[in-house]
C-alpha cells in the first residue's frame, strides 16, 4: 500500500479486495485481523473508526498498556492474542483477551483451562501448528497436531476453534497452507488462521477464515 495513504484507508481497501479475492476463488471472505502490535492506541484509533473491530496482539503486557481504553470506548472489538504465551502470564491473557491463538503445548492448554475456568470466562481457542517444523519457532508439530487437539478437548474439555500457522519465511506458503487445511479437516475443525500481509491472498485461496494482517494497513514497523 502507499505510504501516503493512512492507516484507515488501507484496512478498508484490504477489506474490499479480501472480498473480491475471495468471490473469485469461491471462498467465504476471512476475517481480518489487524495486527496492532507496536503502535499506539492514537494510531489504532482511525483504524477502529473506519469499522475494524478484530484486532491481533503478540505480548500480553503490551496489549494491557492500550487496550483496556479502546475497548472501553468500543465494546464489540475482539482482541486475539497472536504471539507465544508465557504461562505466568495466563491470567492477564484470560482477563484481556477474546481468543487465544497460539495453544501450543500441554502446560499452556492446563493453565488456560484452569483460568478460564477461575474467571468464569470462555475464549475462543485455536492451536498453532509449526508446518515447516522449525526448532526455533512456536507450534505443536503437524504429526503431533490431531492427537493434541484431540487431548485439549477430551482431556481438558476446551474447545478448540481451528489452528492457526505462520509458513517459514523464504518457503512458498502454498502447500502449508494446504497441511494446516488438511489436518483441520482431520481434526473436525472448520477455522484456519493463516495469511499475513506478504500472503494473504494466497491464504484466501485455500480457505483461511481468519487472516492477519498489520504492516500492509500500518506501514513498516
Amino acid at each position: 500500500m502507499p505510504e501516503t495513504m493512512s492507516a484507515a484507508e488501507n484496512y478498508r481497501d484490504i477489506v474490499t479486495e479480501l472480498d473480491a479475492h475471495a468471490k473469485k476463488h469461491e471462498q467465504e471472505t476471512p476475517q481480518l485481523i489487524v495486527v496492532s502490535k507496536t503502535f499506539d492506541a492514537n494510531t489504532i484509533q482511525p483504524v477502529i473508526d473506519a469499522g475494524a473491530r478484530v484486532f491481533g496482539e503478540n505480548r500480553v503486557q503490551e496489549a494491557q498498556a492500550k487496550w483496556p481504553e479502546l475497548k472501553a470506548k468500543t465494546a464489540e472489538i475482539e482482541l486475539h492474542l497472536i504471539g507465544p504465551l508465557q504461562s505466568n502470564k495466563t491470567a492477564d491473557a484470560v482477563a484481556l483477551f477474546d481468543c487465544i491463538q497460539t495453544v501450543d503445548r500441554e502446560k499452556i492448554a492446563k493453565a488456560i483451562a484452569r483460568e478460564m475456568k477461575s474467571q468464569e470466562k470462555q475464549l475462543k481457542l485455536f492451536v498453532q501448528v509449526n508446518t515447516g517444523s522449525e526448532p526455533q519457532k512456536a507450534g505443536v508439530l503437524p504429526e503431533t497436531a490431531t492427537d493434541f487437539v484431540r487431548w485439549c478437548q477430551d482431556e481438558l474439555g476446551l474447545s478448540i476453534e481451528g489452528l492457526m500457522c505462520i509458513p517459514p519465511f523464504h518457503e512458498n506458503p502454498g502447500p502449508h497452507f494446504a497441511l494446516l487445511r488438511k489436518l483441520a479437516r482431520e481434526s473436525g475443525l472448520t477455522k484456519l488462521s493463516m495469511g499475513m500481509s506478504a500472503d494473504y491472498l494466497t491464504a484466501t485461496e485455500f480457505g483461511a477464515s481468519h487472516v492477519r494482517v498489520g504492516s500492509s494497513i500500518f506501514g513498516k514497523r
